[in-house]
């Protein structure tokens, strides 16, 4: 899922954000993600790469959803949304998911009937590929310019990393 604000490609870096949102070390690397946005902004692109876990039953539906949000125009506002809800998402389910459409004003039916028809599943399954074939083992991870940062072991110093590899790539 990538960021909706406008990037200049010519000097774009990409910082892919390995997640599951029904991690609450995610959750918790929830501020770092909000600094590295207002930090570079339209200089770097923030994708959402989905990596749901095992573990976590409602991850894949969470997953599916955010790609609906991002359909609809609203996708990093619903991740954050269902990360500070960890819990919720726990507990209800997949009709949390619909719930936290329908409190953003997106189309709540829509939701619904997207993670019935599973449209967005193949996105979700080429990211996980994807994510596995580079060696992500956990959320969140973050890959810049190449290189792979794990946060699920522990996220001390983790934004302080990515930045010093991020300046360096746009120096």
């Amino acid at each position: 899922m990538t960021d909706s604000s406008p990037v200049d490609p010519a000097a774009a870096l990409v910082i892919d954000v390995w997640c599951e949102l029904q991690c609450p070390d995610c959750r918790t690397a929830l501020d770092d993600v909000r600094a590295l946005r207002a930090r570079y902004g339209d200089r770097a692109e923030l994708r959402l790469r989905h990596f749901p876990l095992e573990k976590h039953k409602h991850a894949f539906a969470a997953a599916q959803a955010a790609e609906e949000a991002l359909a609809q125009g609203k996708g990093w506002e619903y991740v954050e949304a269902v990360l500070g809800r960890v819990e919720e998402l726990d507990r209800k389910g997949e009709p949390f998911l619909v719930e936290v459409a329908g409190e953003l004003g997106l189309d709540a039916e829509e939701f619904d009937t997207a993670l019935v028809d599973g449209r967005h599943i193949l996105i979700v399954d080429a990211d996980q590929a994807e994510g596995k074939a580079i060696g992500v083992t956990g959320t969140p991870t973050y890959v810049v310019d190449g290189e792979r940062l794990d946060g699920g072991k522990s996220q001390d110093g983790l934004r302080e990393r990515v930045e010093e590899i991020a300046d360096r790539a746009l120096a």
